[in-house]
């Protein structure tokens, strides 16, 4: 299946929906947005790397702010950095997407499958293998290389699957609170503590009169 032009979804909405179902309906579904210090933090790292261009250094060519896009994965976005290195044969070149993230290294697969997407972009895009690419993170300054195993890219054609889904229902998922509700920038719009107290107590009162 191939989605057409008029069906793609941003690509930085695959983190939107693995970090929460309901932040990813209201940004995308309801086109709201709500920053704080960290998303604040976060978009000015990207607009300092993404500034379109490109640079040559030895055998390595970047691109910054390059376009990607994807029929197959129904997806459209903008890499931050794509270095193109000479190929072992000692031809063409092999894109290397790398992703700048302003915060340190997660444990969920958040980062690498937003990563993968953007591989799998450039695969579709340029008919080349794309077997690697790496995360940057500001808060420590490392740079990590990610492999796009088999596991990576199942998970990340699913989570694709699964954005093109809730967005096609059109309905925005009632909150469920956890412990990374304290560190969203929708907190204050979502409110998941208050509402699943209201519901709670709508289920209260519904079986007191039941009863």
């Amino acid at each position: 299946m191939l989605y057409s032009e008029e069906d793609l979804l941003p690509l930085s909405a695959l983190q939107h929906l693995l970090f929460c179902h309901r932040q990813c309906a209201l940004i995308h579904i309801e086109q709201v947005w709500m920053e704080n210090l960290f998303t604040a933090q976060g978009r000015l790292m990207h607009e300092r790397v993404d500034q379109t261009g490109r640079e040559s250094r030895k055998d390595v060519r970047i691109v910054y702010g390059m376009p990607l896009r994807s029929l197959r994965l129904g997806l459209i976005g903008k890499a931050d950095v794509v270095e193109f290195h000479l190929g072992g044969d000692g031809k063409g070149k092999l894109p290397l997407p790398v992703e700048y993230k302003r915060g340190k290294e997660k444990k969920e697969n958040w980062d690498r499958v937003q990563l993968c997407a953007q591989a799998i972009c450039l695969e579709e895009m340029l008919a080349v293998k794309v077997p690697a690419g790496a995360l940057f993170y500001g808060k420590n300054r490392r740079r990590r290389d990610v492999f796009f195993s088999e596991e990576l890219r199942q998970e990340t054609e699913s989570t694709a699957m699964k954005l093109h889904e809730l967005i096609a229902a059109g309905r925005t998922p009632g909150p469920i609170y956890t412990k990374r509700c304290d560190s969203c920038s929708f907190y204050p719009l979502c409110l998941p503590k208050l509402l699943e107290m209201k519901k709670k107590v709508a289920r209260y009162l519904e079986q007191a009169y039941e009863g």
